[in-house]
């Protein structure tokens, strides 16, 4: 196995350094699904690694564009997909600094470039669908020797695994806010509650705020939800789970490729005397490489759509192409979403029962897919690109739509 000390001394795009960190991960998944381990020793080699400042300047170590982010995100899919969805909060608040979102972007990206982690610690559950008025029940109060954060928090992916949580809540004189606070602090209370299917060490569940102190220094400035009017951050976050999806697939072709050379004992009535002859399962693998090629091709065109309106910040031409990357993403979430569920099934038509043993984990793949495409189901996608095209109503902005 690679030697940590040299895989994670520092890592840029396209450097064999990263394509080390990322055979690492990919070494240890199986590992991690046979024992249902948490990966804190793969984030603990990304964040020596630095990985969380690859899109940041090249000065302070950085350097990756938008769609390159992306790739990466693919290969870290394709590796461990638990992996790269924890890292998801990290980078959508990364951007937001990037774009110059809240006060004091410049002291918290010096935190990212020395390989820090940001988590996010938002969602409610009394949130009203499609609100954004509504009060959160997470809240700020004074009390005699300082302020307190009191409140429960739901699907706060990877923040299990942060260093640093940025908390949305309801300031002392019920203003909405955000605060920035270290995920140790006493009080926070982060349990590996999350019970889903798939993408099962995300650590998506909850995190509470016991009387946890909040220092002036804590505050990062206003709820960023309610000062972006552009579909930019909601689509970064949307093509975010796209990339995933197409990384699985990219992993399901690849296994197909493994367990066809594994098998030497060709079905009943095959066509050949050994399976990788078989015309039939020549025909299922060469599928399934087309439609993992598909997914990151809509990927890619997506990412290079809002990569146009990154570039483009600050001008009047940002609000167009930022909505034409949400259109571009939603169309591809709709077929992305159809063929990666088949694809997860299709993967066992090229092989017999030995295939659905549960010492092969490749159940994992439909069961991370079916988990990562339930954030916004396809038909609401599908609805928004018809409506688009019927009467030009823009697409939702918000919910990682």
């Amino acid at each position: 196995m690679t030697d940590l000390a040299e895989a994670t001394a520092a890592v840029t795009y396209g450097s064999p350094r990263l394509r080390e960190l990322i055979e690492h991960i990919a070494q240890g998944a199986l590992g991690r699904d046979e024992r249902d381990e948490l990966p804190f020793e793969a984030i603990d080699a990304v964040r020596r690694a630095r990985l969380g400042a690859i899109r940041l300047p090249v000065a302070q170590g950085g350097g990756a564009s938008l769609i390159e982010l992306y790739k990466v995100f693919i290969e870290l899919s394709a590796a461990d997909s638990n992996v790269a969805h924890i890292l998801r909060s990290h980078f959508g608040v990364v951007e937001n600094l990037l774009r110059g979102t809240g006060p004091g972007a410049a002291r918290w990206l010096e935190h990212v470039a020395r390989g820090e982690l940001i988590g996010s610690a938002t969602t409610e559950l009394g949130a009203k669908a499609g609100a954004t008025d509504f009060p959160y029940e997470t809240t700020i109060t004074q009390t005699p020797d300082s302020q307190r954060l009191n409140g429960t928090k739901h699907y706060t992916t990877g923040s299990l695994y942060m260093d640093w949580l940025l908390v949305s809540a309801t300031g002392v004189d019920g203003e909405k806010t955000q605060l920035i606070i270290p995920g140790d602090r006493p009080g926070v209370h982060r349990p590996n509650d999350w019970d889903g299917f798939g993408q099962r060490f995300t650590g998506s569940g909850t995190v509470t705020f016991e009387n946890v102190a909040i220092h002036p220094e804590d505050y990062f400035g206003t709820d960023a939800s309610a000062g972006d009017t552009l579909p930019y951050p909601a689509t970064f976050f949307h093509i975010q789970l796209n990339a995933m999806i197409a990384g699985i697939l990219r992993r399901v072709a690849s296994d197909a490729v493994e367990q066809v050379h594994r098998r030497t004992r060709a079905f009943y009535h095959a066509n050949a005397d050994t399976p990788a002859d078989d015309p039939i399962v020549q025909y299922s693998v060469g599928l399934l490489h087309s439609q993992a090629f598909t997914a990151e091709a809509l990927v890619l065109t997506a990412g290079a759509a809002l990569q146009e309106a990154y570039a483009a910040h600050g001008t009047p031409e940002e609000a167009e192409l930022s909505l034409r990357a949400a259109l571009l993403n939603a169309k591809a979430k709709v077929v992305i979403d159809e063929l990666a569920n088949r694809a997860a099934s299709e993967l066992f038509d090229v092989g017999g029962g030995s295939l659905v043993r549960r010492s092969a984990h490749l159940d994992r793949h439909w069961r991370n897919i079916r988990a990562i495409a339930a954030h916004n189901p396809k038909t609401l996608k599908a609805v928004a690109v018809g409506r688009h095209a019927l009467h030009g109503t823009p697409p939702p902005n918000q919910g990682f739509f």
